[in-house]
């Protein structure tokens, strides 16, 4: 096996390993891509101020998010369908998050239940939701969440509707693939992804199947979606899942300081800043382009995090420099878990790990929790002697 080095490397190896509905799933936008797109770019328009001759022998990337200590100042973000990319991937990725000592967030969409993530880990995870019309449902998925031990919930605010993503369409996405010619032809070629799911024996939607009344099968994620997310969802409703929960809360999909400003009066502990990965409104600006006027407009009221486009350590340290306290990784990891199982993912981290490392480094800085703007170059930068 090649080397591997950066999470392109995962990328690559994973498109081999995966079939193309799923890994399609996960490495896609909506309409032309191009918010997608965007989402990684916009970092390299960023660019730093290399420091010299400080002392950088004692570095660390320890800090906390919502109070929680983590090693780096990263959450693996909720992925509906990881147990699609490799068989128990929910519970493979949980595992590695556990021991590299980051978070690890479960989808509502999730392959693996709540309970099965629970079962196959030692430390809380968190939980994130998805908003439903069947609100006796919902109340019941928040006291699951709560009786495995979740340490926190992610409730997605930009998602009451989907949004028209042209591969899954074309591909006829579901879980499990349906036995059509072109499918079982892609399947031939991916024995390895076949024998794990095998052998995992999860191929629907854990968190919902027994669960809803009436409901016994859902091969189809849109059709799921359009009938039973919930467009009526507001401000309101906020409240009522704070109360139902009574721990940590984060929204995450906010891209405006009107929207962070009504995060904060919520009583949020913490608000994402995020165009969910370019999967929804194709055209919203880049998460790390509105990031520096969330952060003006809100200040220390909530912990502000950056999610979608993170590919690289640089893209994280960036975010930071930029008013972010932590960021999501969804792709990143996902990429490392289709390649790799559990190792791809650990292998992810590590990578992420490392850049971050030593950008600090290059940058002059020792401590994670130090990043601030001043890393950033800017050409209309004031010379510090005038004159």
């Amino acid at each position: 096996m090649a080397v591997i080095t950066c999470i392109e490397d995962l990328r690559q190896l994973a498109r081999r390993r995966v079939p193309r509905m799923f890994y399609d799933y996960v490495d896609s936008g909506s309409w032309t891509e191009h918010t997608y797109r965007v989402n990684s770019t916009s970092f390299e328009a960023i660019a730093l101020r290399q420091r010299v001759l400080r002392n950088l022998e004692t570095r660390s990337l320890r800090t906390t998010l919502i109070g929680q200590q983590v090693a780096l100042p990263l959450a693996l973000a909720p992925v509906g369908l990881t147990g699609m990319q490799h068989g128990n991937g929910e519970i493979l990725a949980a595992r590695a998050a556990e021991r590299f000592g980051v978070p690890f967030t479960l989808s509502t969409m999730s392959i693996c239940s709540i309970e099965d993530v629970a079962a196959n880990t030692t430390s809380p995870f968190w939980f994130q939701l998805y908003v439903m019309r069947d609100r006796d449902f919902i109340g019941r998925l928040i006291d699951r969440a709560k009786a495995a031990g979740c340490s926190a919930l992610v409730l997605t605010v930009d998602l009451q509707i989907l949004g028209q993503r042209h591969k899954d369409l074309k591909n006829g996405l579901s879980t499990p693939p349906r036995p059509t010619l072109a499918n079982l032809v892609n399947l031939a070629f991916r024995p390895r992804w076949c024998l794990g799911m095998l052998a995992a024996r999860r191929w629907n939607f854990g968190n919902i199947i027994g669960h809803v009344k009436g409901i016994e099968d859902i091969s189809s994620l849109s059709a799921w979606t359009a009938s039973q997310f919930d467009p009526t969802l507001t401000w309101d409703d906020v409240q009522w899942i704070k109360d139902r929960w009574g721990g940590k809360l984060v929204l995450k999909g906010i891209l405006t300081p009107e929207d962070a400003q009504m995060a904060v009066q919520s009583g949020a502990d913490a608000l994402i800043v995020s165009n969910h990965g370019g999967r929804q409104l194709d055209g919203a600006p880049a998460s790390i382009e509105v990031l520096p006027e969330i952060v003006a407009a809100v200040g220390d009221a909530i912990e502000i995090w950056l999610d979608s486009g993170i590919r690289t350590g640089q893209d994280i340290f960036k975010a930071l420099a930029l008013g972010a306290k932590g960021v999501m990784i969804g792709r990143a990891y996902i990429y490392g878990l289709g390649a790799m199982g559990e190792a791809g993912v650990t292998r992810a981290l590590e990578i992420l790990a490392s850049e971050l490392d030593l950008t600090m480094a290059f940058c002059g800085l020792t401590d994670i929790n130090d990043v601030s703007r001043d890393v950033i170059w800017t050409k209309a930068r004031p010379s510090p002697h005038p004159g």
